[in-house]
């Protein structure tokens, strides 16, 4: 079991969201997988999870790989055995954006799947640059490169 960070202000209320259970924050999304309430599903790529870092106890499950961001034929079996049945998917990519598709279609496969907002590097800032402004890293939750 992972281990939990330091104490985290009380949690938000849950962004509503359509065809899934929900937005949650990186925050809020470490606190139920510390407390063993959900699954943390990394959605990003094999190659930006080996480039860019990954989250130790995140379950890889690819939606689109690279080259091409070709969809992950695999994803429905992948997904539907990173969890147990009624447990919590926090879905996680690059940016909070390919994670709510994820989640829709984990939700149309009968799982309760979440967003991470801001995703693992967050949003480009002015100058291109990600991890400026929000994601995982930025928060300082847990991650590892290489």
């Amino acid at each position: 079991m992972p281990r939990a960070p330091a104490p985290l202000p009380p949690l938000q209320p849950l962004s509503p969201a359509q065809g899934y259970a929900g937005d949650v924050s990186p925050e809020q999304a470490w606190q139920w997988v510390c407390a063993g309430d959900a699954v943390l599903v990394d959605v990003r790529t094999d190659a930006e999870r080996a480039w860019v870092g990954s989250v130790p106890c995140a379950v890889p499950v690819a939606w689109k790989q690279w080259p091409g961001m070709v969809a992950n034929a695999a994803f429905d079996a992948e997904v539907l055995g990173a969890a147990a049945p009624g447990q919590k998917l926090v879905l996680l990519c690059r940016s909070g954006v390919r994670s709510v598709a994820a989640a829709r279609r984990a939700t149309e496969l009968g799982l309760l799947a979440y967003n991470v907002l801001e995703g693992f590097e967050g949003d480009a800032d002015a100058q291109g640059h990600r991890g400026q402004l929000g994601g995982w890293r930025l928060r300082g939750l847990p991650w590892q490169q290489g």
